[in-house]
């Protein structure tokens, strides 16, 4: 039998004894992984462990696709009407809301985030999300295309079948929400794996999608690592559609399994370098705080993160005192405690990796003004570091870092800042601040981003697409433009009185 999680939250903000099975999710039922072998989730405010979790395999993986096709083939894809599905994602976002304050606990539990930000943020937008799509599953239509009078030719929106989801650590609830929620609405069954890291919420809402009513093999969920259940899933030949946020290089790696397997479908959400762009007449205070809110939140641990931050020349001192003083104020330490703003990294090789971006940053003559140093002497925990004197050649410059580590750029115009910031592999997200709306907007269009904001950064929206140019991915999350992913375009021919 899987083992049952435990924990007794004793927080300010929190209070509560939680208790539920981490066996693996197939066909509606919690079971052990084949091999009965187990993964150790990790505190990382302290490196100590909090629960193991049940394994899946390879062979896990075929049990979930069988189940997940019976369903499709019986109680959920066409057999299911769109306001029937409707009604039980309602269902579970009453129960998401319900449960709030523990999905936001078990967030910040295994992924270290503060409990405020998971709560107002990662749990909000994932029941808003949830919602959003809701709303959309009876609302799935083709189109009558005119042809001749003696035939009828219509197109048809039809689910793909067994779709195959590989979710990431950094925002482990939000992006569980951002996958099942266009895919259920669109009748598809889901077979889904999310990180070994931060496992918890994607176990405890297995648990409300039961409650909820939602069919057996509707949705499974196995806890895996990517090298195994990950690679099964992208290259199993009954998936028919594989869906991944993460970095660059694991999503190549998919993408080659999709292609060399049956050909899936695929949509990637993959790394990002994004640039933050600050004119001479931005107004400092909002842009000093958009700029730490852009890169600090989430720990630095956001493929959207602002970590290129190019300031104009007339006001590059102003920008640098203030922003410096600002980062010196966020606080750092508990992610339970109120007034915390960052909490640790999600995990001690994400730690080390950071630290060595850190450290080769030092190597090629980059400055520190500020941090490039562990905080405290147990857990992951990073001073938020900023650099100056750099160059287009440094790593810190060119590479995802993925932590707390900015680079602060000045620049003389316009057409020197776009060069710079479009000098990038990547292209999934960018920043301007100035109160020169037409200066906001040619500057924004001539990014080379899939993601623009003016005078704010990190602001999502469920009805909003959101997705990458150049490496940073394919196809878009979010919005009606996230529907197409999960759905197959049938035309359909009638003849009406053409003889032959």
């Amino acid at each position: 039998m899987p083992s049952t999680f435990t924990h007794e939250f004793n927080a300010p903000a929190f209070k509560a004894k939680v208790s539920f099975n981490t066996g693996l999710f197939i066909n509606g039922q919690f079971v052990d992984g084949s091999d009965n072998t187990t993964i150790d989730v990790i505190n990382p405010t302290n490196g100590k462990v909090i629960t193991s979790v049940s394994e899946g395999t390879p062979k896990d993986v075929d049990l979930a696709v069988d189940a997940a096709h019976a369903a499709f083939d019986t109680t959920w894809g066409l057999h299911t009407p769109g306001a029937q599905r409707s009604r039980l994602m309602s269902k579970l976002v009453a129960l998401m809301e319900k449960n709030a304050d523990e999905l936001a606990a078990l967030e910040a539990l295994d992924n270290g985030k503060t409990f405020n930000w998971a709560r107002n943020i990662d749990v909000a937008g994932s029941i808003d999300c949830i919602r959003y799509y809701a709303g959309w599953a009876d609302k799935i239509t083709g189109q009558v295309q005119e042809t001749t009078e003696d035939k009828l030719t219509y197109s048809r929106h039809e689910p793909i079948g067994v779709v195959g989801q590989i979710i990431p650590w950094n925002f482990p609830l939000l992006m569980m929400a951002w996958k099942i929620g266009p895919a259920l609405a669109c009748g598809n069954t889901v077979v889904l794996k999310p990180s070994e890291f931060t496992p918890l919420t994607a176990i405890r809402m297995c648990h409300l999608i039961k409650e909820a009513g939602f069919p057996p093999g509707v949705v499974n969920v196995l806890t895996g690592y990517g090298n195994t259940t990950g690679n099964a899933i992208s290259s199993h030949m009954r998936i028919e559609k594989v869906a991944f946020t993460g970095s660059t290089l694991v999503g190549r790696k998919i993408m080659e399994a999709a292609a060399r397997s049956n050909l899936k479908n695929v949509t990637l959400e993959l790394g990002g370098k994004s640039p933050n762009i600050i004119f001479d007449d931005a107004d400092i205070e909002q842009a000093v705080n958009w700029a730490v809110f852009g890169i600090f939140w989430n720990h630095g641990q956001t493929c959207t993160a602002g970590s290129r931050i190019f300031v104009q020349e007339g006001i590059y001192d102003e920008f640098f005192k203030r922003f410096m003083e600002k980062t010196q104020s966020l606080k750092i330490g508990d992610p339970f405690a109120p007034d915390t703003f960052q909490g640790p990294q999600v995990s001690e090789i994400q730690f080390n990796r950071i630290m060595s971006y850190i450290e080769s940053g030092k190597a090629a003559g980059a400055k520190v003004e500020i941090g490039g140093e562990r905080h405290g002497s147990e857990g992951y925990f990073i001073k938020p570091t900023i650099f100056t004197n750099v160059d287009p050649s440094m790593k810190i410059v060119q590479e995802e870092i993925f932590g707390p580590v900015c680079v602060l750029i000045k620049f003389k115009d316009e057409e020197d800042v776009i060069k710079q910031a479009n000098d990038t592999l990547y292209g999934l997200a960018a920043a301007v601040f100035t109160q020169d709306l037409n200066r906001a907007l040619n500057t924004a269009h001539r990014l080379k981003a899939g993601t623009a904001w003016i005078n704010c950064v990190n602001s999502f929206n469920s009805n909003v697409p959101f997705g990458g140019f150049k490496q940073s991915g394919i196809g878009r999350e979010c919005g009606d433009y996230a529907l197409t992913n999960y759905t197959a375009v049938k035309a359909v021919h009638v003849n009406l009185g053409h003889k032959m």
